[in-house]
């Protein structure tokens, strides 16, 4: 019986354009104003949650691949910088306990210096400019 549904869904997306990062961030989106409908007053939360519903499921089903692909690539262009923000403070958050992370003076390289270590000298790989620092 299960697979049964399942060839039918695997039947019915074939060929169809599926979920990708818009598309998450769409329904992201969407239930975040739906939650936030729920405390405040007035229905535009509520209106704007259907839109983007709509809108993620209009781009779900489509059979038009290369236009929908070209629509999450300029969204993932847009939001490039600040993935790349996201990705670094998860990263420096994952080895605070084990690195400190600093700048060097010179051209403002970010380098990490395992703790521990009492006063170490270090050099700038980018700019090889020495400065000491407590690790």
């Amino acid at each position: 019986m299960k697979g049964n549904w399942r060839d039918k869904l695997a039947q019915f997306m074939s060929g169809r354009y599926g979920v990708d990062e818009l598309s998450r961030a769409c329904l992201t989106a969407a239930l975040i104003c739906i939650v936030l409908s729920l405390f405040v007053a007035g229905g535009i939360l509520s209106l704007l949650s259907m839109i983007l519903l709509v809108i993620c499921y209009v781009r779900m089903f489509s059979r038009n691949r290369t236009a929908r692909m070209r629509e999450n690539q300029k969204y993932l262009e847009l939001t490039a910088p600040v993935r790349r923000w996201m990705d670094q403070q998860r990263r420096d958050r994952v080895t605070r306990k084990t690195h400190h992370i600093y700048k060097c003076p010179g051209c403002g390289q970010r380098i990490r210096i395992p703790k521990g270590k009492g006063k170490i000298c270090v050099t700038c790989p980018k700019c090889r400019r020495e400065f000491t620092k407590k690790s």
